[in-house]
Parts: structure tokens; sequence; C-alpha cells
């Protein structure tokens, strides 16, 4: 780590990301791996780095994320959701264009807990008449 950065953190389901967004050329890394080496999936990748891409930032800026919890998917949605707000706060005029894409927002969904007396989280016993 070299440099001054914009420091975020980016959260999905039980995901949590602390970015860091340097200006410059660089790898970008996840948990001191390259990016391409930690998130193999195509589609999680183009998730990655669509803040990125919409502010025009790809090849301007590169990142380090210390990322925990959840699976993979999250993960990459809580490292995307932490470098949008890093562009945001570096720069406001990226922050309409990401709020319109929708990445500024946190998804707070979560796995609802099992209730006692009942099989899964809302599935509840069968029922019969007689």
């Amino acid at each position: 780590m070299a440099g001054t950065y914009t420091y975020t953190i980016g959260r999905r389901k039980t995901a949590s990301a602390q970015v860091r967004i340097f200006e410059g050329k660089g790898d970008s890394k996840i948990n001191d791996r390259k990016a391409g080496e930690y998130i193999m999936r195509s589609d999680l990748f183009d998730t990655l780095y669509t803040p990125l891409k919409l502010c025009k930032m790809k090849d301007a800026v590169y990142f380090e994320a210390k990322v925990s919890g959840s699976g993979q998917s999250a993960q990459a949605d809580a490292i995307a959701h932490g470098i949008a707000r890093a562009l945001a706060a570096k720069d406001e005029g990226h922050k309409t264009v990401l709020k319109a894409a929708g990445l500024l927002t946190r998804d707070a969904r979560k796995v609802e807990r099992k209730k006692p007396g009942r099989h899964k989280a809302r599935k509840g016993m069968q029922w019969s008449k007689r």
C-alpha cells in the first residue's frame, strides 16, 4: 500500500468488505491476492468492476479489499458496494451515476432465523382436518 487512498466499508448479507481505492495503475487485490485469483467466476468479476466501468475509472484507479463472511457472491457484492461508496466520496459527480444504478444502496436482505415449533423460518407443520 503506497500513497493516499479513499477508505470505505461495503456490506451484503453477512459479508463485510474494507475497501481502499488508490489513484494510478496497479494490481487490484482482495485479501492480499489478485482479484482474478480470488474471484474466478466471470459474472462475479463483472459485478466487482461495475462501479469502475460506470464511472469510466477502470484504468485510472485500483483497489485493495479485505473481505470476510458469507459466500463468494455476497463478498463480490460487498466489495462492489465499497468501491461505489469510495468513488462517490472521492468525487461528487460520480454519486448521481452510481445512485441511478443502485450501487450506493446497501442490500439489507439477510437469512431469516429459524423459529421454534417450525420446520424452517416460516414453514409450519402440516395441518389436517381429520
